[in-house]
């Protein structure tokens, strides 16, 4: 029987930069500490959150290296290594594994695709050699593969591979998914507006953008949800829905970063092709984080 890697509320951290564009990591322990102490209850780093696409490859392991070093075992860390090239992305899981991660995230391959047989042969191939619990991610609207119920179910027979990611933002594939896949098949929600909805068809838990910002809030909705009090769980989930979608004004984590400067936390510049939203959306972000008394 497969344990989860988490249960409840797994931040997608973002990545802090400094103004020369290198990787902040004094930045980095600060918002990690901040979230082990409000109650996050898992770190994946270098996901799409932490802009992963724009990071090299010894900047994506050191990400890694640190957090897992910083975390020091206090929570579980999940490492983002997934790749539209198979074999890079096994390379990037093995070394991950060497680190010290406690899971790997695999986006689907983008750009080139794959059909669902070929996701069930990508995903297969690389739990055959890995020795680390895999989590598929499922984003769809960045990726433009699409992983139907029918292959979460062939895949969730595979020891190594332990849950899923989805962000597909469609609830009745994912209660088709719950209801295919192994039991012991752990599926997060990967929109923070979907939360609960997706807990109470049984889900473990969520890959929180929100976290960043509110952590002791995200795990709350997902832990309430995990209590069996969906009534709470709901209440909170429509009480900090214009947060969560505030978040998503814009491409992600261009809102989230910028969110994260005015909370006072030194995240520096984004990575082009990714910038700053304009003066008119950054006001409304102000005002929506003023409003959940934020900043």
């Amino acid at each position: 029987m497969k344990q989860p890697i988490f249960t409840g509320a797994g931040v997608a951290i973002i990545t802090p930069f400094t103004d020369d564009n290198k990787v902040n990591f004094p930045a980095l322990q600060a918002i990690l500490e901040d979230q082990i102490a409000h109650g996050t209850d898992a770190i994946v780093i270098c996901g799409t959150t932490g802009e992963s696409a724009t990071l090299s490859h010894e900047e994506h392991t050191e990400a890694i290296r640190f957090t897992v070093e910083t975390v020091a075992h206090r929570i579980p860390v999940i490492a983002g290594t997934g790749s539209n090239d198979t074999a890079y992305a096994l390379h990037l899981s093995n070394e991950a594994e060497k680190i010290g991660v406690d899971g790997l995230l695999m986006v689907t391959p983008y750009y080139n695709k794959a059909s669902q047989e070929g996701l069930i042969r990508h995903y297969t191939y690389l739990a055959d050699r890995v020795s680390t619990p895999i989590i598929i991610y499922n984003v769809p609207s960045r990726t433009g593969c699409n992983v139907q119920p029918e292959t979460y179910a062939e895949l969730s027979k595979h020891k190594r591979i332990y849950g899923a990611k989805e962000a597909s933002g469609n609830i009745s594939a994912i209660a088709k998914t719950i209801a295919l896949s192994e039991p012991d098949f752990a599926v997060y929600s990967g929109n923070d507006d979907q939360i609960t909805a997706i807990m109470s068809l049984g889900g473990k838990g969520v890959i929180s953008v929100l976290s960043n910002v509110a952590p002791q809030t995200a795990h709350d909705i997902a832990q309430a949800a995990l209590d069996g009090d969906f009534v709470k769980s709901a209440r909170l989930q429509l009480q900090y829905l214009e947060l969560c979608n505030a978040l998503f004004m814009d491409v992600n984590p261009i809102p989230v970063k910028q969110a994260m400067r005015m909370l006072g936390y030194d995240a520096g510049p984004l990575r082009m092709p990714l910038c700053d939203m304009s003066e008119q959306n950054t006001e409304k972000l102000r005002k929506v984080l003023a409003k959940y008394q934020l900043i």
